[in-house]
């Protein structure tokens, strides 16, 4: 007995240092790094991936965990690989002896005894399975996960890293590329191909090897029947399945915009933006659209943005990011430094309006103007006369903005656009008065975020395209009132054919020489901005803001807006009178620092001349007019008279005696007059 005793005794010692031993030889186990590379991921505000980029040797790997995946892919994947995952430690001694009697009374291998736990740790060595040595040491580092690791963890390591043939790894990529769906929601069918696939990833890949994909696919299938594991109707529905016969695409939405994110935060794994892949889609497919038919060349740039949270919705860079190099597609045109044409005339109305130097009503001379050396023209090279200016700005005449920006001031039109949070880039040095028509580099977002502060009544919008807590400005761009005046009149601009009135309050614009077509637009929620030209900057013959880019701006507006939030109500203290009814420094605004040229084709009255004295006669007085435009208007003691428009001679009738005056205004609003008077009869 005693000797029975003590056997038992140098045993169990024995047993313990053995397992002592063991202890510190899985304990001492050098483990590689188990945080490998997988794909940088670029999400959308809700988490639906926009882009991803592949990491080393071209691989596409993202990242999966247990929280991500289908439960029932789960329970499919450890029922059919390794039953007892959640029971043993890294190796299960009774599937390893179950393999090895099969394969001896088999002679074949018919079953696999490596755990999820092995082939986790023969994937992150990246070790065969041929020799005893490389099981062994799989079993080693097998164990050195179990105690180091939760279960969960080591099922998020082999759903990232489990190979599905060709350059995709893990179960994320793989869903992507075979079935074009993130891995949250499979079918029994994807399920059972998804867990067949690592076993054999090259030769049983759907894409290549159809039937060698479905023989796996359904003896999965088989042994979940056969286990309980799938109802009837579920294994039908299953085995009727096709398995996709190629592989889809990744996203590459908003991609431009993909890439500067990485680029500005490189170590960063998953970039959340604001971007709504949904309508990000359907803007993309616009813009491709909007070239199609287009002059060789012709890009386009769409943006579009919630300017009551400063949120980039959609960021359309070109007109397709793989429609190669005669379009520069690379370029992110949403980013390039252009020339803003007509588009900043808002911003200097609605500065002049704040500084109390005009209203929507007042009225401009608009003529031939010198301000200095600079003689700016209006871009149809006519002159409309006295205009208020809501319509000056409707028609996007430049002498009415020249005139307001001469007097508001070149230095603080540039502060107000870098307060409304734009970074607007001077050819020279110092900004002179061609800015306000377009002497200036701005880009489409400058002039997004611009439109926004102006839809915010004054408020300037706090842009930005990463999820996150933002400031709000409290600092304003121009008074509410100011910069409600502005919306109320560019609502009121006629919109491309098809689309609804004071819909959007929006202004277009094109830069010198037909380089840039713009149009930019807001509601109460939404503003968006197109541009469109050809990415060298060379001309585009004919291209106008208001023909090419206005229509793509609507029809991006009505993309993006399921129903349109109506523009703002006046504010109390807006001042919405005729212009009779202004204050007396109000009613006319008169530049101070411009002299009036001379035009020589404008009208010229060249009888009766100026301070003669006519004798009457029956028939009328005789008027003659040289140059101008017809069709002419003619006043007689400021009352219109019904003559033939286009005649340069007639007779007024009616004319009694004493002092009269006789006005005549062409088509092109400029007018001439002469003073004379008629001899009483005798």
């Amino acid at each position: 007995m005693r000797y029975a005793l003590l056997v038992l005794a140098v045993a169990l010692t024995l047993l313990a240092g053995l397992r002592d031993r063991f202890d510190q030889w899985v304990d001492a186990t050098v483990l590689p790094p188990l945080a490998q590379e997988t794909s940088v991921e670029v999400l959308d505000r809700s988490g639906a991936l926009l882009r991803a980029y592949t990491v080393d040797n071209g691989r596409w790997r993202l990242t999966a965990s247990v929280a991500t995946v289908d439960p029932d892919y789960l329970n499919m994947l450890i029922a059919y690989e390794d039953g007892r995952f959640y029971r043993h430690h890294g190796v299960d001694w009774l599937a390893m002896t179950r393999a090895l009697a099969q394969a001896v009374w088999h002679r074949q291998v018919v079953s696999g005894g490596s755990t999820l736990t092995m082939q986790v740790a023969r994937l992150i060595e990246d070790s065969g399975t041929g020799h005893w040595q490389g099981k062994l040491r799989q079993m080693r580092v097998a164990w050195a996960l179990e105690r180091r690791l939760t279960k969960d963890d080591i099922l998020d390591l082999y759903l990232t890293r489990a190979p599905f043939g060709g350059n995709i790894e893990g179960v994320a990529a793989a869903t992507r590329l075979y079935f074009g769906k993130p891995p949250k929601r499979l079918t029994p069918s994807e399920s059972a191909l998804l867990v067949a696939l690592p076993q054999s990833p090259e030769t049983r890949r759907p894409d290549r090897h159809y039937g060698a994909a479905l023989a796996a696919r359904d003896r999965v299938i088989d042994r979940m029947a056969a286990r309980g594991l799938l109802r009837p109707e579920q294994i039908t529905v299953a085995r009727a399945a096709p398995l996709p016969e190629t592989r889809a695409e990744l996203p590459m939405l908003a991609a431009h915009l993909a890439d500067r994110a990485l680029t500005e935060q490189p170590a960063v794994q998953s970039h959340r933006l604001t971007i709504d892949a949904a309508l990000q889609l359907r803007l993309q497919d616009l813009a491709s659209d909007a070239v199609r038919g287009q002059k060789s060349g012709v890009s386009v740039a769409i943006m579009v943005a919630d300017h009551r949270t400063g949120e980039v919705l959609a960021s359309v860079g070109s007109a397709g990011f793989d429609t190669g190099a005669e379009r520069a597609a690379y370029v992110d045109m949403t980013r390039a430094v252009r020339s803003p044409g007509s588009t900043l005339k808002p911003l200097i109305y609605g500065l002049a309006f704040d500084q109390g130097m005009a209203h929507p009503e007042t009225i401009f001379d608009d003529r031939s103007m010198r301000f200095g050396d600079y003689a700016p023209q209006n871009f149809d090279g006519s002159f409309r006369g006295p205009i208020p200016l809501r319509k000056a700005l409707q028609l996007s005449l430049n002498i009415p903005a020249v005139a307001l920006t001469e007097a508001i001031g070149p230095a603080r039109l540039m502060a107000a656009l870098r307060a409304a949070g734009a970074d607007p880039k001077l050819p020279s040095g110092q900004a002179g008065l061609a800015v306000a028509l377009g002497g200036i580099g701005m880009t489409l977002e400058d002039l997004v975020t611009l439109y926004g502060g102006l839809a915010r009544l004054g408020r300037p919008m706090p842009k930005h395209w990463r999820q996150g807590a933002v400031d709000d400005p409290t600092a304003r761009l121009m008074a509410a009132r100011s910069a409600w005046q502005v919306g109320d009149i560019l609502a009121d601009l006629p919109p491309p054919a098809g689309a609804p009135r004071r819909t959007l309050a929006y202004k277009t614009g094109t830069s010198y020489g037909h380089r840039d077509a713009w149009a930019i637009g807001y509601d109460g929620a939404l503003v968006v901005g197109v541009w469109m030209g050809r990415p060298d900057g060379t001309p585009v013959p004919g291209a106008f803001g208001g023909d090419l880019a206005a229509p793509v701006m609507f029809a991006a507006y009505q993309r993006a807006s399921n129903r349109p939030t109506l523009l703002p109500p006046a504010p109390r203290d807006t001042l919405r009178v005729e212009t009779a009814a202004l204050p007396p420094n109000l009613r006319e605004f008169t530049p101070r620092g411009a002299s009036v040229l001379p035009d020589p084709d404008a009208p010229k009255l060249v009888f009766p001349p100026d301070g003669a004295t006519l004798s009457a006669l029956p028939q009328g007085v005789v008027a003659k007019l040289q140059d101008g435009t017809p069709p002419f208007t003619w006043l007689a003691n400021g009352a219109p008279m019904q003559v033939n428009p286009r005649s340069r001679q007639i007779v007024l009738p009616n004319i009694g005696a004493g002092f009269s005056k006789i006005t005549v205004i062409d088509a092109r609003g400029r007018s001439s007059s002469t003073a004379f008077s008629i001899q009483s009869p005798q």
